[in-house]
C-alpha cells in the first residue's frame, strides 16, 4: 500500500467561481505511480468546496443562481449572525455546506475512474484570496 498527498492552491477573483481541477488531480495521479486505490479530493477551507459533476457552462449559471438564491450575500449582520463577528460571509459558509466538503474517486488501470461527463470541481464562495485543496491518493 502506497500513498501520496498533495495540495493544490487556487485564488479565485471573484466572490463566487467553478474551477475544473479533474487535469490537475490526475496528473497527481500519474505523479504516484498508484494504478489500484482511492483519490481523496479535499477542500481545505470552510468556505469552499470540491465536487463533481458535468463541466457544462449553463450549469455552472445554474449553480451560482441557485445557490445566490438560498444563502444569498449580505455582508449586513440582520441576515446571518455570523456576521456579527465582524466577517462578512456566512451565506459562503452555508453555499460550501450545500455543495460539499470533499469526493473520493476510485482508481482503476491508473485512471480516475468516472462515470460520463464526470469532471473534478474546485467551487470558491468566499474568494480573493489563497485557497487549497488537498489531494490523497491510497492504493497500489
Amino acid at each position: 500500500m502506497k500513498s501520496h498527498t498533495t495540495h493544490l492552491m487556487f485564488t479565485v477573483p471573484e466572490r463566487m467561481g467553478f474551477i475544473n481541477i479533474t487535469r490537475r488531480v490526475q496528473e497527481e495521479l500519474t505523479k504516484s505511480g498508484i494504478q489500484e486505490g482511492l483519490c481523496l479530493v479535499n477542500a481545505m477551507h470552510i468556505t469552499a468546496s470540491v465536487f463533481i459533476n458535468d463541466d457544462e457552462p449553463g450549469l455552472h449559471r445554474d449553480y451560482k443562481k441557485w445557490l445566490e438564491w438560498l444563502a444569498p450575500f449580505d455582508p449586513g449582520a440582520e441576515r446571518y449572525h455570523h456576521n456579527r463577528t465582524g466577517e462578512d460571509n456566512a451565506d459562503a459558509h452555508h453555499k460550501r455546506q450545500i455543495m460539499g466538503r470533499e469526493v473520493v474517486c476510485a482508481v482503476t488501470r491508473g485512471q480516475l475512474d468516472f462515470g460520463p461527463w464526470e469532471q473534478i470541481f474546485y467551487g470558491e464562495f468566499d474568494g480573493r484570496r489563497n485557497k487549497r485543496v488537498m489531494v490523497k491518493i491510497i492504493g497500489e
